[in-house]
């Protein structure tokens, strides 16, 4: 790893100034989430990759937890929305309201204006109230009766949301799915897990003790980090085919977008500067494949009448596709060790 990178403030970032930032939000999130290392590291590296988030689970398995403990752990501006069938895109966005004193209208912001917005339950207010967040995750600004208002640096929108199957949900639009950059299940706890929850947290919401251990501007030098690890030609041309195949599959009748290709490579550039190298593997895309690629995609009837998943149609992809080179695995994948004599030289070329 280089030890030194540029950053968009325009200062040289140490790389262990990196590790020890990166380390310590994670640390500082598992506090309160208990033995989902994988997890954590995986939505950080979304916030790193410029990237929005959506978990996806059951009640109760610590969804908001996650989204709050993220938005917690950095000293900037954060704001909660609860998603309810009655909420208004005025009160995501924002309204100009009539001033009797400067007899004007004067635009006051909505949640949106905050560089960690989190959505709860995203999916039970209206696909109205939805929409309202398809420009600002994508062009980073909101415009309210004709003017054009600037979001903040960093802006992300973490955003939680029950299966569709439950009571009182509303399926996200495909337009809004194509925002989120990764989602995740938060999954049950492991037994030993679930035991240490209860010790530690029997008593005491571990979210009311849980302090800032970065800031903005310490994230925006992170994300400058990120922006320069190195992909070699053929790991874009690998992200590249794994997408047309999507596009291509004969059990999918919406493939994934330009869009997906451009934020898995951002999020394999963050996975890998987690990890601690300035190179992205071909083996950091097969990981990031499920969580990038499969709630954008539509299958066939013909696949759900045979039950077949998105998330297993595209572990099937990935599985038929072939590599570029011998993979490294990453301690981001938590799949089986599978085959492979070597490591395929994707670093970049040193002087």
């Amino acid at each position: 790893m280089t030890q030194q990178t540029w950053d968009e403030v325009g200062g040289l970032l140490p790389y262990d100034e990196f590790r020890a930032a990166s380390d310590a939000i994670v640390t500082n999130i598992e506090q309160v989430i208990e033995g989902k290392t994988a997890t954590v590291r995986l939505a950080l590296a979304v916030l790193l990759a410029e990237g929005h988030l959506l978990i996806e689970d059951v009640p109760g398995v610590g969804k908001t937890k996650l989204a709050k403990a993220l938005a917690r752990s950095i000293d900037c501006s954060v704001r909660r929305i609860q998603f309810t069938p009655d909420l208004l895109p005025s009160d995501v966005t924002g309204v100009s309201v009539y001033n009797q004193e400067t007899h004007d209208f004067e635009f006051r912001p909505g949640a949106v204006f905050a560089n960690l917005v989190v959505g709860d339950e995203i999916n039970r207010a209206s696909p109205k109230t939805q929409s309202a967040l398809l420009e600002c995750m994508e062009e980073r600004q909101v415009t309210v009766d004709g003017v054009t208002y600037q979001l903040q640096t960093p802006f992300m929108v973490i955003a939680t949301q029950n299966p569709i199957e439950m009571e009182g949900t509303y399926p996200l639009p495909e337009a809004q799915r194509d925002r989120f950059t990764a989602r995740i299940a938060m999954g049950y706890p492991d037994p030993t897990a679930e035991l240490a929850m209860l010790d530690g947290h029997g008593a005491v919401d571990p979210l009311s003790g849980l302090r800032p251990v970065s800031d903005a501007d310490t994230v925006r030098r992170l994300i400058g980090h990120v922006r320069q690890v190195h992909v070699a030609d053929a790991v874009k041309q690998y992200a590249v085919d794994l997408v047309t195949a999507t596009r291509e599959s004969p059990d999918l009748r919406l493939g994934a977008s330009p869009r997906c290709t451009l934020q898995m490579l951002r999020t394999a550039r963050a996975v890998a500067a987690l990890d601690g190298r300035d190179y992205v593997l071909p083996d950091d895309l097969q990981v990031l494949a499920v969580p990038v690629l499969a709630h954008r995609i539509i299958p066939t009837a013909d696949a759900q009448l045979a039950r077949r998943t998105t998330d297993a149609i595209v572990a099937d992809l990935v599985h038929r596709l072939p590599l570029p080179h011998d993979r490294k695995r990453s301690p981001y994948d938590t799949r089986p060790p599978a085959g492979g004599n070597g490591r395929a030289p994707f670093e970049p070329r040193r002087p």
